[in-house]
């Protein structure tokens, strides 16, 4: 027997106890049959081969109600009464069954500018819901978009709650005919964060401003509106989380740092 021989050989005796033994020195994990699969050999033996880099499927849009935030600025959970906010609706009901049919019906007429509408509101910022009729200019001063953004954040920890008690999956995920028309949320969809946060930012802004309070509101129920039109959200997530915004409204009036920032809010008014 050559050399040669015995040198390949010896190779292939090297790497069968390499394969053997990894399953003890390493995590189980990285030896799944996904990952031997990608192990390929050449012929001759010229070493292991570089597998073809695999398609990358497209992952959900992180959402952003998908987690409780790091801190609190005005109020803990258990300071809001979330009495008033209904369960989700249960899965097969006749309100179920409607629910996705609105957002059928909703993919047949919605029209392109209203996708690009709610493309525009994907990260639920104060400019993104009232930029257009904001009394602080748009874009909004820094001290202006700081207070809305303290205040979406306790919003937020808020819908996360609610979403991981009742883990209602995304219309899209249920109905494999439905195609939102802006990049798919990720987390679950009820309550909507979106409705809560732009109910909230609307009642703000109307006890600043009464006399355009029905602009506001007005405003708030589109932005909750875009979410059905879009695909990403059932009609009663959005009517949850705008009874949800009611009640941290609410829960905020009774809070001093928050009214401390409302009065900061007055002072920026445009004049």
């Amino acid at each position: 027997m050559t050399d040669k021989h015995t040198a390949g050989r010896r190779l292939w005796a090297a790497v069968l106890m390499i394969l053997i033994a990894a399953p003890a020195l390493f995590p189980v994990r990285l030896f799944a049959a996904s990952a031997i699969d990608d192990l390929t050999l050449g012929s001759p033996f010229t070493g292991l081969a570089v597998p073809a880099p695999r398609a990358a499927e497209a992952a959900p849009a992180s959402g952003v109600f998908d987690g409780q935030a790091d801190r609190i600025y005005y109020l803990s959970p258990w300071q809001v009464d979330m009495s008033q906010v209904p369960a989700a609706p249960a899965a097969g009901s006749d309100a179920d069954k409607e629910d996705l049919a609105v957002v059928r019906r909703w993919q047949v007429e919605r029209t392109e500018a209203q996708c690009q509408a709610a493309k525009a509101q994907t990260d639920a910022t104060y400019d993104d819901f009232f930029g257009a009729v904001s009394p602080f200019g748009n874009p909004a001063a820094d001290e202006v978009e700081k207070i809305f953004s303290k205040v979406r954040t306790d919003t937020g920890s808020i819908v996360y709650l609610l979403k991981e008690k009742y883990k209602r999956p995304r219309p899209f995920l249920r109905d494999p005919a439905l195609t939102p028309c802006i990049a798919k949320a990720s987390g679950y969809s009820y309550p909507s964060g979106h409705a809560a946060t732009a109910r909230v930012f609307g009642l703000m802004l109307s006890a600043l401003v009464p006399a355009n309070a029905g602009t506001y509101m007005r405003y708030a129920d589109l932005s909750a509106l875009n979410r059905v039109i879009s695909g990403v959200h059932h009609p009663s997530d959005i009517e949850a989380g705008k009874t949800l915004g009611d009640a941290i409204y609410k829960a905020l009036r009774q809070n001093n740092n928050f009214n401390a920032d409302m009065d900061t809010l007055r002072r920026d008014l445009k004049r």
